[in-house]
């Protein structure tokens, strides 16, 4: 019997380190892994110890045998990925970088409390003697963990317990609800720090940049999904949920994330999430019955995984439709597909395709459709969206790449809501270069870089902002490793000026400039209250949706525990 890795894998690659047969790919060190979409286990080589089990953060590796019903599959998509790349011995690996004890500590600023600052935080603390102070402007920590993950990957969200001891740390201070360019500047992180790291992630959106954008029921996925997981900045936002249809632009995860909590009966969001109390209450009076899913390219070029396909065929009350039609490959696709060599995800995603397209549906289910080889044009209405214009694509080989190209095909969909989930987007951070092009901050192996390309003085990047908005929480593990080595390898060879002030002069500063700072007693006092209301709804949390909610919390820690749960949401 052999372990199998299954839809939750984040990418992590802690089983990686862990297993004593070495029979879990793609490493760290591949070239793979950085698209990779999950991990797998060799089956003829594993040896049933379990120890991937143990490593695992997300509870992701089941033993075969045990493997739930709905994911099954996932043996066969295991197995499918060694026939296409046979486990070969890794490379040795790099013995890492370990400063002498007589440099001192390392003091570093992380700019940012998502899993990019937390794997770094956690690298930093493994491989020398440091004092680590975490910004974040927002009253929380865990970034997309708490408000961009979807509210029913439960397992996923649950990787903040991984963090946690990183956060418990005496060598880690946290400053919640304070702005860097606000409350502090970044000459002043530089001045009580040896280093400053951003780790901010992408928290803009892009745009379609059609006619009709901006009229109201037009939203970014980026704001739904903020607002539906409790999101302080998007907690007041309304959205019209009293159409038929809501039409999302795009087909990555974060679209099936929105496709799944527009469609799922709200009771089990109750039940099983953390979603946003207020939330609950607009999707109990929703009158959607359909989200339609817009994708520029095929099936086989769609943004979304595999597995996060294939998990939509399980959802209760819910239909999954693709047209058959949409499914006649061009060419240029159904060579890749033919191909020996094609990777088993992209003959996942097409046979999940197809499956989906010979499913009868149920009368009374709700229903995500699939539209591939179409792009919005146009979004038209009388005051607000009525619908959308789009027009059909054909892909056509050119620099060596399938591109979509508009044909003169044009068809017209009626839709109450339009979100756009085409991408997440980095900002530019006060004082550092920025590439508005890519939407990232310029660095070279996290180093930050200026528009000579010569490196910025003890400034590095980690996650979203350093390398654009790919792969998933776990490829940030890896990410933060390639960026403390810089940091020790510039402190080892005395290129990071000793800071002026210390912890206690930064603790002042920041009390006189935010009074409404949060600390680590501050943000367990939010946690304990939170996680007592869910208690007693029955529910993993019930959330703080509102900074005054939540600074009253952090400052009234006694009052805040036993803080009664808000009332149900009504479900007339």
């Amino acid at each position: 019997m052999a372990y199998v890795i299954t839809q939750r894998c984040c990418n992590d690659a802690s089983c990686v380190a862990d297993c004593p047969v070495d029979c879990i790919r793609p490493r760290p060190d591949e070239p793979g892994f950085a698209t990779a979409e999950m991990l797998y286990i060799d089956p003829d080589t594993c040896i049933d110890c379990g120890a991937c089990v143990d490593a695992c953060p997300v509870d992701a590796v089941f033993a075969e045998d045990d493997l739930p019903d709905v994911l099954t599959g996932f043996a066969d998509i295991n197995a499918a990925y060694f026939r296409r790349h046979p486990l070969l011995p890794a490379a040795d690996p790099v013995a890492p970088l370990r400063l002498p004890k007589d440099l001192g500590p390392l003091r570093v600023a992380i700019v940012g409390a998502g899993p990019a600052a937390c794997y770094a935080a956690e690298e930093l603390l493994r491989r020398c003697a440091a004092e680590i102070e975490i910004f974040d402007r927002l009253p929380t920590p865990w970034g997309l963990l708490r408000s961009g993950v979807a509210p029913d990957h439960g397992s996923t969200k649950a990787m903040t317990t991984r963090f946690e001891p990183v956060l418990g740390r005496e060598a880690v201070g946290l400053h919640l609800n304070v702005e860097v360019g606000v409350h502090i500047s970044h000459d002043e992180l530089l001045a009580h720090h040896h280093a400053v790291l951003y780790a901010v992630g992408a928290s803009g959106d892009r745009a379609l940049d059609i006619p009709g954008e901006d009229l109201p029921g037009s939203h970014s996925a980026t704001e739904f999904v903020a607002w539906y997981n409790g999101h302080p900045d998007y907690s007041d936002r309304a959205f019209d949920l009293s159409g038929p249809r809501a039409v999302i632009i795009g087909n990555g995860n974060v679209a099936l994330d929105v496709a799944r909590v527009l469609t799922m009966p709200p009771d089990l969001l109750e039940g099983r999430t953390d979603i946003a109390e207020h939330a609950l209450t607009a999707l109990r009076a929703s009158g959607i019955t359909e989200v339609v899913l817009i994708g520029r390219r095929g099936p086989l070029q769609a943004a979304y995984t595999g597995p996060e396909f294939l998990a939509l065929g399980h959802l209760d009350g819910v239909d999954v439709v693709v047209e058959e039609t949409d499914l006649d490959l061009d060419p240029g696709s159904r060579a890749l597909l033919d191909d020996p060599a094609a990777e088993p995800s992209l003959r996942l995603k097409y046979s999940v395709a197809q499956q989906y397209s010979t499913s009868a549906g149920t009368p009374g289910h709700r229903r995500i459709v699939f539209r591939y080889l179409a792009s919005p044009t146009a979004l038209a209405g009388d005051g607000k969206v009525e619908s959308v214009e789009l027009v059909h694509n054909e892909l056509t080989a050119r620099d060596g790449r399938l591109r979509a190209e508009p044909t003169d095909r044009t068809e017209t969909l009626t839709a109450g809501l339009v979100l756009r989930a085409v991408g997440y987007r980095g900002t530019a951070q006060p004082g550092l270069p920025f590439d508005p092009t890519r939407g990232v901050i310029p660095n070279e192996h996290g180093r930050v870089v200026g528009p000579d390309g010569a490196p910025v003085d003890r400034v590095y990047v980690t996650g979203w902002i350093k390398r654009g908005p790919q792969g998933v929480i776990g490829t940030n593990r890896v990410d933060a490793q390639e960026t403390v080595e810089a940091i020790l390898s510039d402190f080892a060879a005395g290129r990071l000026a000793s800071p002026s002030g210390d912890r206690a002069a930064l603790t002042e500063l920041l009390d006189r400039r935010q009074p409404d700072r949060i600390d680590r007693d501050g943000w367990a006092a939010i946690d304990r209250a939170e996680l007592a209301a869910g208690a007693a709804a029955g529910r993993p949390r019930v959330k703080l949706a509102t900074r005054a909610a939540l600074l009253a919390a952090a400052c009234s820690p006694t009052t805040a525990a036993a803080a009664p749960a808000p009332a149900p949401a009504s479900r007339t």
